[in-house]
């Protein structure tokens, strides 16, 4: 079947970009006066880092690897349709159905079908961002069917009526003290914060779920073409035992996570694990293909694979292309000063962090999330780190300068832009303001030349000082040296 789609706005579904809790700057203040969130950044984001370092450290040719892995998701979006069409084929011949979706509404639609149709009325579930993006728990749970997350970073997080806030690790913002206090509240006894008793507390109330669920969803990490197989990545066992105890399976995932060949994978998963959490494996890689035989007692007798589009096929042959690459590892975000100090939950929608910052306007429109692409200091820590070589400030870059050209960012900054553009392109002019400018910083810094305030520019002061110049240009200076 081919990809097709227009990325027309009512196909974004715009609503689905905006999280409760005001706007973006609104969200951002909320979390820098957060000290427990702030604490929880600071030891997650240096775990990360570290591990992702020790990680990649073991990988002699990993400048090799990353372009394979590139040119691997290049291929694959270059030749979508073909993929998808194969992939669907050997589903298909080994039992399992697949189904398009053009919306994430559609999406949803299909699921809370497949429950109807199978008379579900519990659904176990594994970790899967694009399930989010669809609102399936939310659909499910409209119509009666009791939905239960069994990742234990999202089971906290649907025990606190919480969105995930990292793509890897969604409780990632939470200390194990705050997990104590909400295990408390709903399973009783004494709060704790020792790990082991927690993640125990979890499993008892969890393992009787799986044994009793009519029904499994999770996502896909990868689609392969070859096999018509589902891949899913995971360091807990809940991945494989909602899989393959319910005796229906149905993955939701999009239609850009086709790989071509099971070689491909393996390429792919040399890098998942080190960006993501910086282990060579994680615990569990499941290949889910077709459906149980009859005389085989582990796996579902159902299995159907739901392909989002969502605003997906829109991006092919533009020049935000390269963010269909992402293979979902976390690691731009884990790098990014920006998430590091506000969170995920700050961004407003399902992909945080500078991944997300060019997705959720690609998926949801730019109107619809006009702080995002500006949600960056354009260090590149990010594009450093990507294992796939998503070029993600110049996405953001071109993010932003179709917010300009369209009008979208406001009449003063739309001034101030035309006004340095036209000052920066003309040297004279240049000359004379800057130097103007330099003796002006220098008198605001005073005699400890600490900028502590610039009038009409407090986002820049606010929070920080900034060192003043001695009042003198570099073109001066130069100027002078010559002389002398």
């Amino acid at each position: 079947m081919a990809v097709t789609g227009t990325g027309d706005s009512h196909d974004r579904e715009p609503g689905r970009a905006r999280m409760a809790g005001g706007e973006f700057s609104d969200r951002v203040r909320r979390s820098l006066d957060d000290a427990v969130l702030q604490r929880n950044m600071g030891a997650a984001s240096k775990r990360f880092v570290n591990g992702r370092a020790r990680g990649m450290a073991e990988l002699d040719n990993l400048e090799d690897i990353r372009t394979a892995a590139a040119a691997i998701r290049d291929r694959a979006l270059a030749d979508l349709d073909v993929y998808l069409e194969a992939f669907e084929r050997e589903a298909t011949a080994r039992g399992a159905e697949v189904h398009w979706a053009r919306t994430a509404d559609e999406a949803s639609r299909i699921v809370t079908g497949l429950a109807e149709r199978y008379g579900v009325h519990k659904v176990v579930k594994s970790k899967s961002m694009v399930t989010e993006e669809c609102g399936i728990n939310d659909a499910l749970a409209e119509r009666g069917v009791e939905v239960l997350e069994t990742d234990l970073g999202e089971y906290v997080l649907q025990l606190a009526d919480e969105p995930p806030s990292h793509l890897v690790a969604p409780m990632v913002h939470k200390s194990r003290e705050q997990v104590g206090e909400l295990f408390s509240r709903f399973h009783g006894g004494t709060p704790t914060n020792d790990i082991p008793e927690l993640t125990a507390q979890a499993r008892d109330v969890l393992r009787p779920h799986f044994l009793s669920a009519d029904m499994g969803i999770s996502g896909a990490n990868f689609l392969v073409a070859e096999t018509g197989s589902t891949a899913i990545v995971t360091g807990e066992g809940n991945g494989r035992m909602v899989t393959t105890l319910p005796p229906v399976h149905v993955a939701v995932t999009g239609i850009e996570k086709v790989v071509p060949t099971l070689e491909d994978l393996d390429t792919l998963l040399r890098l998942l694990p080190r960006s993501s959490s910086g282990q060579p494996i994680t615990s569990y890689v499941s290949l889910n293909t077709g459906v149980a035989g009859e005389e085989e007692s582990d796996g579902p007798r159902h299995f159907h694979i739901v392909l989002v589009d969502a605003g997906r096929s829109a991006l092919l042959g533009d020049t935000l292309q390269p963010a269909l690459r992402c293979i979902r590892c976390g690691a731009c975000m884990n790098h990014c000063p920006v998430y590091q100090s506000v969170g995920g939950h700050a961004y407003g929608w399902i992909y945080p962090g500078p991944i997300g910052s060019i997705l959720t306007p690609a998926y949801a429109g730019l109107e619809n999330a006009p702080d995002l692409p500006n949600a960056s200091t354009l260090c590149n820590a990010c594009g450093v780190v990507c294992p796939v070589r998503i070029p993600l400030p110049e996405l953001m870059r071109e993010l932003r300068t179709r917010q300009f050209e369209g009008g979208q960012r406001s009449r003063r900054e739309r001034w101030l832009m035309a006004a340095w553009s036209w000052t920066a392109r003309h040297p004279a002019a240049y000359g004379a303001v800057s130097g103007v400018a330099a003796r002006v910083l220098a008198a605001l810094g005073g005699a400890g030349r600490r900028i502590r305030r610039l009038p009409g520019l407090g986002g820049w002061t606010d929070g920080r000082d900034m060192p003043a110049p001695e009042g003198r240009t570099f073109r001066s200076q130069w100027a002078a040296g010559r002389r002398r």
